[in-house]
């Protein structure tokens, strides 16, 4: 039988192994995150002078990683999907919000814009990135991370109840 899912206390252990590794001095000796990579890879991208974008000199070490981790965060997802759980699929419409809202692809990818704008802009707001305040915020306690973490969890409590509103409706 083919185990499709990891038990939370297993996939829990692992996270707090990468997080010390990440932290570790034998390993990227910096805080777990994901966002620094965006404008490292635009900076490569279109060509932009570090000296001309001070910001990009910052951010040097720290994208030059994530992009490596991001990389192999993907391959890694893509070779578990593909050979391991054997669930690998390219879905644009999730089955739930089939089920619960409606079968319009424009209605989806508008309210995963306008849902995912929102998640970066508090996320900035608070002084990071969402992978980083949960993984490595949290793991220190930082205050910023807490808050944020707070306000995703009542948001998603809340967008929750209107998201299955109809659903609860029905029973």
């Amino acid at each position: 039988m083919m185990i499709r899912r990891m038990p939370w206390w297993l996939a829990g252990i692992l996270m707090a192994l990468l997080v010390l590794f990440t932290f570790s001095t034998f390993g990227a000796n910096r805080p777990f995150g994901a966002s620094t990579y965006v404008p490292y890879f635009a900076g490569i991208l279109f060509d932009l002078s570090p000296e001309k974008y001070p910001y990009l000199k910052e951010v040097h070490f720290a994208g030059a990683w994530e992009g490596v981790m991001l990389l192999g965060a993907l391959t890694g997802g893509f070779l578990t999907s593909v050979f391991v759980t054997k669930s690998f699929r390219l879905s644009i419409m999730p089955t739930g919000w089939k089920k619960y809202k409606n079968s319009s692809v424009i209605s989806r990818l508008v309210w995963s814009f306008v849902s995912g704008f929102f998640l970066i802009i508090g996320a900035r707001l608070a002084g990071g990135c969402t992978s980083g305040h949960f993984l490595s915020g949290m793991a220190q306690t930082a205050v910023s991370s807490m808050i944020f973490g707070g306000v995703v969890l009542l948001s998603v409590i809340i967008t929750g109840k209107i998201f299955y509103k109809s659903e609860a409706n029905d029973v």
